[in-house]
Protein backbone atom coordinates (compact mmCIF):
# COMPACT_ATOMS: atom_id res chain seq x y z
CA UNK A 1 0.00 0.00 0.00
CA UNK A 2 1.72 2.99 -1.24
CA UNK A 3 0.55 6.39 -1.03
CA UNK A 4 2.27 9.13 -2.57
CA UNK A 5 3.82 12.40 -0.53
CA UNK A 6 5.18 10.85 2.31
CA UNK A 7 7.13 12.98 5.07
CA UNK A 8 10.22 12.58 2.51
CA UNK A 9 11.19 14.19 -0.69
CA UNK A 10 14.15 13.38 -2.60
CA UNK A 11 16.90 15.97 -1.61
CA UNK A 12 18.70 18.31 -4.88
CA UNK A 13 21.96 16.16 -6.20
CA UNK A 14 24.75 17.57 -4.98
CA UNK A 15 27.69 18.02 -7.36
CA UNK A 16 31.64 18.72 -7.38
CA UNK A 17 31.69 21.90 -9.15
CA UNK A 18 34.44 25.14 -9.14
CA UNK A 19 31.98 26.62 -6.20
CA UNK A 20 31.76 23.56 -3.98
CA UNK A 21 33.25 24.38 -0.77
CA UNK A 22 35.58 21.15 0.73
CA UNK A 23 34.93 22.71 4.18
CA UNK A 24 31.09 22.63 4.21
CA UNK A 25 29.61 20.51 6.85
CA UNK A 26 28.57 17.03 5.89
CA UNK A 27 24.95 17.08 6.36
CA UNK A 28 22.61 14.41 8.29
CA UNK A 29 19.34 12.49 7.38
CA UNK A 30 16.26 14.11 7.90
CA UNK A 31 15.18 10.63 8.84
CA UNK A 32 17.25 10.93 12.02
CA UNK A 33 15.65 14.22 13.04
CA UNK A 34 13.49 12.82 15.51
CA UNK A 35 13.61 13.00 19.71
CA UNK A 36 15.70 10.91 22.39
CA UNK A 37 13.51 9.00 24.23
CA UNK A 38 13.87 10.81 27.25
CA UNK A 39 13.52 7.61 30.06
CA UNK A 40 17.30 6.78 28.52
CA UNK A 41 18.47 10.55 29.23
CA UNK A 42 17.00 10.51 32.57
CA UNK A 43 18.62 7.09 33.17
CA UNK A 44 21.95 9.02 32.44
CA UNK A 45 21.36 11.73 34.46
CA UNK A 46 20.84 9.49 37.68
CA UNK A 47 23.82 7.48 37.08
CA UNK A 48 25.72 10.71 36.95
CA UNK A 49 24.03 12.04 40.15
CA UNK A 50 24.77 8.35 41.81
CA UNK A 51 28.38 8.59 40.94
CA UNK A 52 28.78 11.89 42.53
CA UNK A 53 27.36 10.76 45.71
CA UNK A 54 23.61 11.40 45.80
CA UNK A 55 21.33 8.41 46.87
CA UNK A 56 18.66 8.83 43.97
CA UNK A 57 15.35 6.54 44.16
CA UNK A 58 14.68 5.76 40.60
CA UNK A 59 11.14 5.58 39.62
CA UNK A 60 12.60 5.82 35.77
CA UNK A 61 13.01 2.78 33.76
CA UNK A 62 10.29 0.06 32.72
CA UNK A 63 13.34 -2.32 34.37
CA UNK A 64 12.78 -4.93 36.74
CA UNK A 65 15.08 -5.06 39.43
CA UNK A 66 14.79 -8.59 40.12
CA UNK A 67 16.67 -10.49 37.19
CA UNK A 68 17.17 -14.24 36.65
CA UNK A 69 20.36 -15.68 37.18
CA UNK A 70 22.54 -16.16 33.90
CA UNK A 71 23.85 -19.43 34.69
CA UNK A 72 26.60 -20.47 32.74
CA UNK A 73 26.86 -20.06 29.30
CA UNK A 74 28.98 -21.25 26.45
CA UNK A 75 30.43 -20.14 23.45
CA UNK A 76 28.22 -19.07 20.67
CA UNK A 77 27.76 -18.39 17.08
CA UNK A 78 25.60 -17.16 14.55
CA UNK A 79 22.03 -18.87 14.34
CA UNK A 80 19.36 -18.43 11.95
CA UNK A 81 18.12 -14.99 11.63
CA UNK A 82 14.97 -15.75 12.97
CA UNK A 83 15.76 -17.76 15.81
CA UNK A 84 17.23 -21.35 16.77
CA UNK A 85 14.09 -23.62 15.88
CA UNK A 86 14.52 -25.59 20.12
CA UNK A 87 13.12 -21.33 21.19
CA UNK A 88 10.98 -20.64 18.49
CA UNK A 89 9.29 -24.08 19.18
CA UNK A 90 9.45 -22.99 23.35
CA UNK A 91 7.64 -19.19 22.46
CA UNK A 92 5.19 -21.59 20.38
CA UNK A 93 4.33 -23.84 23.27
CA UNK A 94 4.27 -20.48 25.58
CA UNK A 95 1.08 -19.62 23.42
CA UNK A 96 -0.50 -22.57 24.03
CA UNK A 97 0.24 -23.01 27.61
CA UNK A 98 -1.17 -19.18 28.26
CA UNK A 99 -3.58 -18.17 26.21
CA UNK A 100 -4.81 -21.82 24.31
CA UNK A 101 -3.57 -20.93 21.12
CA UNK A 102 -1.22 -23.06 18.35
CA UNK A 103 1.16 -21.42 16.80
CA UNK A 104 3.22 -22.71 14.27
CA UNK A 105 7.17 -22.10 15.29
CA UNK A 106 7.48 -21.14 11.80
CA UNK A 107 5.69 -18.13 12.00
CA UNK A 108 7.60 -16.87 15.39
CA UNK A 109 10.49 -14.54 14.52
CA UNK A 110 13.39 -14.19 17.65
CA UNK A 111 14.79 -10.48 17.06
CA UNK A 112 16.87 -8.14 18.98
CA UNK A 113 14.95 -7.05 21.91
CA UNK A 114 11.06 -6.27 21.12
CA UNK A 115 12.79 -2.91 19.61
CA UNK A 116 14.08 -4.76 16.58
CA UNK A 117 10.90 -6.21 15.98
CA UNK A 118 9.49 -3.29 15.66
CA UNK A 119 11.95 -2.36 13.28
CA UNK A 120 11.58 -5.26 11.50
CA UNK A 121 7.99 -5.68 11.16
CA UNK A 122 7.45 -1.61 10.48
CA UNK A 123 10.09 -2.09 7.34
CA UNK A 124 8.31 -5.50 6.47
CA UNK A 125 4.74 -4.34 6.54
CA UNK A 126 4.64 -0.58 5.76
CA UNK A 127 6.15 1.83 2.98
CA UNK A 128 6.88 5.33 3.40
CA UNK A 129 3.51 7.45 2.91
CA UNK A 130 1.49 4.48 4.55
CA UNK A 131 -0.60 5.58 7.73
CA UNK A 132 -0.38 3.72 11.08
CA UNK A 133 -2.54 4.88 13.90
CA UNK A 134 -1.59 5.10 17.00
CA UNK A 135 -2.98 6.13 20.92
CA UNK A 136 -1.68 9.04 23.03
CA UNK A 137 -0.61 8.95 24.97
CA UNK A 138 1.49 5.90 24.09
CA UNK A 139 5.30 4.61 23.74
CA UNK A 140 7.28 6.91 22.06
CA UNK A 141 9.77 4.39 20.31
CA UNK A 142 6.73 3.53 18.17
CA UNK A 143 6.19 7.03 16.88
CA UNK A 144 10.16 7.64 16.44
CA UNK A 145 10.59 4.34 14.55
CA UNK A 146 7.71 4.59 11.97
CA UNK A 147 8.41 8.36 11.39
CA UNK A 148 11.90 7.59 10.77
CA UNK A 149 10.72 5.14 8.62
CA UNK A 150 8.72 7.44 6.22
CA UNK A 151 5.32 6.31 7.44
CA UNK A 152 3.16 8.83 8.48
CA UNK A 153 1.68 8.43 12.15
CA UNK A 154 -1.26 9.39 13.15
CA UNK A 155 -1.98 9.60 16.75
CA UNK A 156 -5.66 9.29 18.38
CA UNK A 157 -5.74 11.58 21.70
CA UNK A 158 -7.49 9.43 24.18
CA UNK A 159 -8.55 9.96 27.81
CA UNK A 160 -10.31 8.38 30.46
CA UNK A 161 -13.53 7.73 28.39
CA UNK A 162 -12.04 5.41 26.63
CA UNK A 163 -9.64 4.25 29.49
CA UNK A 164 -6.73 5.46 26.92
CA UNK A 165 -7.41 3.27 24.33
CA UNK A 166 -8.06 3.33 21.32
CA UNK A 167 -12.09 2.43 19.56
CA UNK A 168 -13.42 1.63 16.28
CA UNK A 169 -15.22 5.20 17.17
CA UNK A 170 -12.11 6.72 17.45
CA UNK A 171 -10.75 4.87 14.64
CA UNK A 172 -13.44 5.98 12.16
CA UNK A 173 -12.75 9.82 13.08
CA UNK A 174 -9.02 9.15 12.48
CA UNK A 175 -9.94 8.12 9.01
CA UNK A 176 -12.19 10.64 8.17
CA UNK A 177 -9.56 13.23 9.14
CA UNK A 178 -6.62 11.74 7.92
CA UNK A 179 -7.36 8.78 5.04
CA UNK A 180 -7.27 5.16 4.74
CA UNK A 181 -5.21 3.37 7.41
CA UNK A 182 -2.40 0.86 6.52
CA UNK A 183 -1.72 0.04 10.31
CA UNK A 184 -2.92 0.09 13.93
CA UNK A 185 -0.74 -0.47 16.76
CA UNK A 186 -2.00 -1.16 20.52
CA UNK A 187 -0.49 -2.13 23.84
CA UNK A 188 -2.04 -4.31 26.46
CA UNK A 189 -1.09 -3.56 28.78
CA UNK A 190 0.01 -0.07 27.75
CA UNK A 191 2.70 2.36 28.64
CA UNK A 192 2.63 4.82 30.06
CA UNK A 193 -0.89 3.91 31.68
CA UNK A 194 -1.02 0.67 32.74
CA UNK A 195 -4.54 0.57 31.08
CA UNK A 196 -5.64 -3.08 29.56
CA UNK A 197 -7.99 -4.04 26.66
CA UNK A 198 -11.32 -5.80 28.05
CA UNK A 199 -11.84 -9.24 25.80
CA UNK A 200 -14.71 -7.63 24.30
CA UNK A 201 -13.22 -4.41 22.95
CA UNK A 202 -9.99 -6.13 21.58
CA UNK A 203 -12.84 -8.27 19.74
CA UNK A 204 -13.96 -5.06 18.01
CA UNK A 205 -10.58 -3.71 17.82
CA UNK A 206 -9.56 -6.51 15.67
CA UNK A 207 -12.94 -6.98 13.66
CA UNK A 208 -12.37 -3.69 12.82
CA UNK A 209 -9.04 -4.02 11.85
CA UNK A 210 -10.12 -7.25 9.77
CA UNK A 211 -12.85 -5.41 7.82
CA UNK A 212 -10.75 -2.33 6.72
CA UNK A 213 -7.68 -4.29 5.57
CA UNK A 214 -5.69 -2.81 8.43
CA UNK A 215 -2.41 -4.60 10.03
CA UNK A 216 -2.83 -5.19 13.70
CA UNK A 217 0.28 -4.98 15.62
CA UNK A 218 -0.46 -5.93 19.11
CA UNK A 219 2.23 -4.97 21.58
CA UNK A 220 2.09 -7.62 24.18
CA UNK A 221 4.85 -6.81 26.07
CA UNK A 222 3.74 -6.62 29.64
CA UNK A 223 1.84 -9.53 29.39
CA UNK A 224 1.80 -11.70 32.86
CA UNK A 225 2.47 -8.42 34.85
CA UNK A 226 -1.37 -7.63 35.69
CA UNK A 227 -3.49 -7.39 38.53
CA UNK A 228 -6.70 -9.27 37.64
CA UNK A 229 -9.81 -9.14 39.69
CA UNK A 230 -10.15 -12.57 41.18
CA UNK A 231 -11.91 -15.05 39.00
CA UNK A 232 -10.83 -13.17 35.77
CA UNK A 233 -11.07 -15.13 32.53
CA UNK A 234 -8.08 -13.69 31.33
CA UNK A 235 -5.74 -13.21 34.15
CA UNK A 236 -2.59 -12.81 32.03
CA UNK A 237 -3.65 -10.60 29.16
CA UNK A 238 -5.56 -11.76 26.00
CA UNK A 239 -3.55 -12.21 23.30
CA UNK A 240 -4.37 -10.90 20.14
CA UNK A 241 -4.03 -13.66 18.29
CA UNK A 242 -6.69 -15.65 20.13
CA UNK A 243 -8.77 -13.56 17.87
CA UNK A 244 -7.43 -12.73 14.90
CA UNK A 245 -4.92 -15.57 13.44
CA UNK A 246 -3.80 -12.69 11.41
CA UNK A 247 -2.52 -10.42 13.94
CA UNK A 248 1.17 -9.71 14.48
CA UNK A 249 2.23 -9.91 18.12
CA UNK A 250 5.06 -8.75 19.62
CA UNK A 251 6.59 -9.27 22.99
CA UNK A 252 10.01 -9.72 24.95
CA UNK A 253 11.69 -11.50 27.57
CA UNK A 254 12.72 -8.47 28.90
CA UNK A 255 9.52 -7.18 31.57
CA UNK A 256 7.81 -10.36 33.21
CA UNK A 257 11.44 -12.45 32.83
CA UNK A 258 13.52 -9.15 33.88
CA UNK A 259 15.83 -10.29 30.87
CA UNK A 260 16.31 -6.39 29.50
CA UNK A 261 20.09 -6.21 28.98
CA UNK A 262 19.91 -9.40 27.15
CA UNK A 263 17.74 -7.81 24.53
CA UNK A 264 15.86 -10.60 23.10
CA UNK A 265 12.04 -10.08 21.94
CA UNK A 266 9.87 -12.26 19.63
CA UNK A 267 7.01 -11.57 16.68
CA UNK A 268 4.79 -13.95 15.56
CA UNK A 269 4.20 -13.14 12.05
CA UNK A 270 1.07 -14.13 9.39
CA UNK A 271 2.26 -16.20 6.76
CA UNK A 272 2.76 -13.70 4.14
CA UNK A 273 5.53 -11.73 6.02
CA UNK A 274 7.60 -14.16 7.23
CA UNK A 275 9.84 -14.46 4.49
CA UNK A 276 10.19 -10.72 4.24
CA UNK A 277 11.24 -10.67 7.80
CA UNK A 278 13.93 -13.55 7.78
CA UNK A 279 15.68 -11.26 4.31
CA UNK A 280 15.23 -7.86 6.69
CA UNK A 281 16.67 -9.69 10.12
CA UNK A 282 19.65 -11.68 7.98
CA UNK A 283 20.78 -8.48 6.59
CA UNK A 284 20.05 -5.95 9.87
CA UNK A 285 21.11 -7.98 12.20
CA UNK A 286 22.14 -11.25 10.80
CA UNK A 287 21.25 -13.19 14.13
CA UNK A 288 19.66 -12.68 17.57
CA UNK A 289 21.89 -12.82 20.24
CA UNK A 290 23.25 -16.46 20.71
CA UNK A 291 23.60 -16.64 24.21
CA UNK A 292 20.60 -15.04 25.37
CA UNK A 293 18.91 -17.63 23.23
CA UNK A 294 20.63 -19.99 25.21
CA UNK A 295 19.44 -18.72 28.29
CA UNK A 296 15.75 -17.90 26.93
CA UNK A 297 15.06 -21.47 26.67
CA UNK A 298 14.76 -21.89 30.28
CA UNK A 299 12.17 -19.19 30.68
CA UNK A 300 8.87 -21.35 29.82
CA UNK A 301 9.95 -24.00 32.91
CA UNK A 302 7.15 -24.19 35.87
CA UNK A 303 10.13 -22.94 38.09
CA UNK A 304 10.50 -19.92 35.90
CA UNK A 305 7.24 -18.79 35.87
CA UNK A 306 7.12 -19.34 39.83
CA UNK A 307 9.70 -17.11 40.41
CA UNK A 308 8.21 -14.27 37.78
CA UNK A 309 5.03 -14.75 39.48
CA UNK A 310 6.34 -13.91 42.48
CA UNK A 311 8.16 -11.18 41.26
CA UNK A 312 4.79 -9.74 39.76
CA UNK A 313 3.38 -10.11 43.45
CA UNK A 314 6.03 -7.80 44.60
CA UNK A 315 4.96 -5.81 41.83
CA UNK A 316 1.35 -5.20 43.26
CA UNK A 317 2.01 -4.57 46.63
CA UNK A 318 4.48 -1.97 45.27
CA UNK A 319 0.94 -0.87 43.18
CA UNK A 320 -0.89 -0.73 46.12
CA UNK A 321 1.33 1.96 47.97
CA UNK A 322 1.61 4.08 44.99
CA UNK A 323 -2.69 3.51 44.93
CA UNK A 324 -3.41 4.30 49.17
CA UNK A 325 -1.05 7.18 48.78
CA UNK A 326 -2.83 9.01 46.14
CA UNK A 327 -5.31 11.26 48.45
CA UNK A 328 -1.71 12.39 49.96
CA UNK A 329 -0.32 13.20 46.53
CA UNK A 330 -2.99 14.97 45.64
CA UNK A 331 -2.47 14.97 42.02
CA UNK A 332 -5.03 15.13 38.98
CA UNK A 333 -6.50 12.29 37.24
CA UNK A 334 -4.72 8.79 37.31
CA UNK A 335 -5.00 6.25 34.64
CA UNK A 336 -6.24 2.67 36.08
CA UNK A 337 -2.76 0.84 35.95
CA UNK A 338 -4.89 -2.52 35.24
CA UNK A 339 -1.16 -3.91 34.35
CA UNK A 340 2.70 -3.36 33.96
CA UNK A 341 4.34 -1.69 36.39
CA UNK A 342 3.65 2.11 35.84
CA UNK A 343 1.45 4.93 37.46
CA UNK A 344 0.36 7.71 34.93
CA UNK A 345 -1.03 10.32 36.32
CA UNK A 346 -2.10 14.44 35.99
CA UNK A 347 0.19 16.52 38.21
CA UNK A 348 -3.06 18.57 39.15
CA UNK A 349 -2.45 21.32 41.86
CA UNK A 350 1.03 20.80 41.45
CA UNK A 351 0.87 22.57 38.10
CA UNK A 352 0.38 25.67 40.36
CA UNK A 353 3.57 25.43 41.32
CA UNK A 354 5.92 24.03 38.67
CA UNK A 355 5.18 25.26 34.76
CA UNK A 356 5.02 21.81 33.49
CA UNK A 357 5.50 17.99 34.47
CA UNK A 358 9.50 18.95 33.05
CA UNK A 359 10.05 21.40 35.50
CA UNK A 360 8.55 19.39 38.69
CA UNK A 361 10.49 15.99 37.43
CA UNK A 362 14.05 18.48 37.32
CA UNK A 363 13.32 20.08 41.05
CA UNK A 364 12.11 16.26 42.07
CA UNK A 365 15.52 14.98 41.02
CA UNK A 366 17.39 18.10 42.41
CA UNK A 367 15.88 18.59 46.12
CA UNK A 368 14.25 14.82 46.63
CA UNK A 369 16.58 12.47 44.52
CA UNK A 370 13.64 10.92 43.12
CA UNK A 371 14.07 10.23 39.26
CA UNK A 372 10.49 10.05 37.78
CA UNK A 373 9.50 10.71 34.00
CA UNK A 374 7.95 13.77 32.33
CA UNK A 375 5.16 13.46 30.19
CA UNK A 376 5.99 14.48 27.19
CA UNK A 377 7.80 12.05 25.73
CA UNK A 378 4.45 10.01 25.80
CA UNK A 379 1.85 12.54 24.96
CA UNK A 380 3.80 15.31 22.92
CA UNK A 381 0.43 17.90 23.35
CA UNK A 382 -0.87 16.95 26.67
CA UNK A 383 1.92 15.41 28.20
CA UNK A 384 3.34 18.47 29.78
CA UNK A 385 0.73 17.96 32.41
CA UNK A 386 1.49 14.16 33.85
CA UNK A 387 4.29 12.28 35.05
CA UNK A 388 5.07 8.13 34.97
CA UNK A 389 5.80 6.65 38.17
CA UNK A 390 7.35 2.64 37.57
CA UNK A 391 7.36 0.50 40.25
CA UNK A 392 9.67 -2.03 38.67
CA UNK A 393 12.14 -1.23 41.22
CA UNK A 394 10.17 -2.59 43.57
CA UNK A 395 8.36 -2.35 47.00
CA UNK A 396 10.68 -0.70 49.31
CA UNK A 397 12.23 1.79 46.47
CA UNK A 398 8.33 3.05 46.12
CA UNK A 399 8.03 3.19 49.51
CA UNK A 400 11.12 5.10 50.16
CA UNK A 401 9.93 7.60 46.40
CA UNK A 402 6.31 8.40 47.98
CA UNK A 403 7.65 9.38 51.81
CA UNK A 404 10.31 11.76 49.58
CA UNK A 405 7.83 13.02 47.19
CA UNK A 406 5.52 13.65 49.64
CA UNK A 407 7.76 15.27 51.88
CA UNK A 408 9.11 17.69 49.26
CA UNK A 409 5.88 18.86 48.21
CA UNK A 410 4.88 19.72 51.93
CA UNK A 411 8.00 21.49 51.73
CA UNK A 412 6.74 24.06 48.92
Amino acid sequence: MVKPGGPFKTPPSRTLDSTFDALTPLTVSRRSHIPAFEVMRITDEIAKRRAAGHDVVSLCAGEPSARPAPGTLKPAGYTGPLGTMPLREAIAGHYLDWYGTEVDPGRVAVTTGSSGAFQLVFLAAFDPGDRVALVSPGYPAYRNILTALGVEVVEIPTGSATRYQPTPALLDAAVAEHGELAGLVIASPANPTGTMLRREELTELADWCRTHRVRLISDEIYHGITFPDPGSPDPRGISALSLDSEAIVINSFSKYWGMTGWRLGWAILPEELIAPMEALASNFALSPPAPAQELALTAFTPESYAERDAVVAGFARARALILDAAPQLAWGEAAPSDGAFYYYSELGPQLERFESSTAYAQALLEHANVAVVPGNDFDPVAGSRAVRLSYAAGESAVAEALERVIRFQNAG
